[in-house]
């Protein structure tokens, strides 16, 4: 699809389209079409973009080596 001339009058904003690497454009950013954005947000909606975690190994909170995975004492101690 060719652009026209008051497309390219148009300022180009900075940086790269993260899925396909052509300059981005100000009314998409930081995508550089409506479809680059589409396609980002579907991997959003599938949850390709998830975070990992990590599972702990026993359902008992015990790590590898028998300790329990607990945070330190904080307790206050009167001196």
């Amino acid at each position: 699809m060719a652009r026209s001339t008051a497309d390219a009058a148009k300022p180009q904003a900075a940086g790269k389209c993260p899925i396909c690497g052509a300059a981005s454009e100000q009314q998409y950013r930081p995508f550089c079409s409506r479809r680059c954005a589409d396609v980002d947000l579907s991997r959003w909606l599938r949850g390709a973009y998830a975070i990992p975690l990590e599972d702990d190994a026993d359902e008992d909170g015990e790590g590898a080596d028998g300790a329990a995975n607990q945070p330190p004492d904080r307790t206050r101690r009167d001196e």
